[in-house]
């Protein structure tokens, strides 16, 4: 049997993108807060006081990750949670200020690591790539959520 080409799986070519911007986010970014984690902040920036489950959906991290990273989070005080009024069961979620501010610093380096990691791209370029890896990890997710009497 031949070796298959890489090239052509997007599984490969998604972990060496995913590897590229490992590195970038660490260089240009932040050593201590990861990329997943300030998608955390990010959301609550946008949406304050959402549920774990719902920060979860927003950012694309299943229920494990989502309540690993939010744990993370509380213990460097970048988050506050409270419980919620209307529901005793459930906590919401806020970014304390450290959180405010850690978000705010690392969304500045964002832009410029961004710039580096799509350099290659002209902006169309870059605009249909965002267009079809946003339709790819759409679909992607319906996967994970199977439908109602589908296996």
């Amino acid at each position: 049997m031949k070796a298959v080409d890489l090239s052509t799986h997007p599984g490969h070519l998604a972990r060496r993108l995913q590897q590229a911007h490992h590195l970038l986010w660490n260089a240009m970014v932040s050593q201590e807060i990861t990329s997943p984690q300030f998608a955390v902040l990010n959301a609550l920036t946008a949406e304050p006081g959402l549920d774990q489950r719902t920060v979860g959906e927003r950012v694309g991290l299943d229920r494990s990750t989502v309540a690993e990273v939010i744990t993370r989070l509380l213990r460097r005080g970048l988050l506050d949670k409270v419980r919620d009024p209307q529901d005793g069961r459930r906590f919401l979620l806020h970014l304390t200020d450290d959180g405010v501010g850690t978000h705010r610093r690392l969304a500045r380096r964002t832009v410029g690591m961004n710039q580096v990691f799509l350099g290659p791209l002209s902006v169309d370029e870059q605009r249909t790539l965002f267009g079809l890896m946003y339709r790819v990890a759409e679909a992607a997710e319906a996967l994970r959520v199977p439908e109602e009497g589908r296996p």
